[in-house]
């Protein structure tokens, strides 16, 4: 099985961060729902200086199709509603992104 590796970067409004870790201590289960019919493995995001770095596996077959059904998704799409005033998108980001998608440049799967 064939694993694309993902991470992405946006900042976090700093008087809203620990509300944004309060609703992530508590995700919604319908949204989690989605991220899992969505083939999307081993999904965490990390804190630094404001800056939050979301890392996934994605082990489908089909990722934009995946990625758009998470978008159809009515309580995904309220979620976002909740968690999107509190994000602050990088200017440099791809059109269409709001997590900005980054390159990556080493992997090592050790045993």
């Amino acid at each position: 099985m064939a694993v694309k590796r993902v991470g992405s970067v946006l900042r976090v409004k700093p008087e809203h961060f620990e509300e944004y870790k309060r609703l992530h201590a508590a995700v919604w289960p319908g949204v989690l729902a989605q991220i899992q019919k969505a083939n999307m493995r081993n999904y965490s995001i990390f804190e630094k200086d404001g800056y939050l770095f979301s890392y996934y596996e994605y082990v489908g077959t089909d990722f934009d199709g995946d990625m758009a059904r998470i978008g159809e998704d009515e309580e995904t799409r309220r979620w976002w509603a909740v968690v999107g005033p509190m994000q602050d998108p990088l200017a440099t980001r791809k059109d269409g992104e709001w997590w900005a998608e980054m390159e990556e440049v080493f992997h090592f799967d050790g045993e």
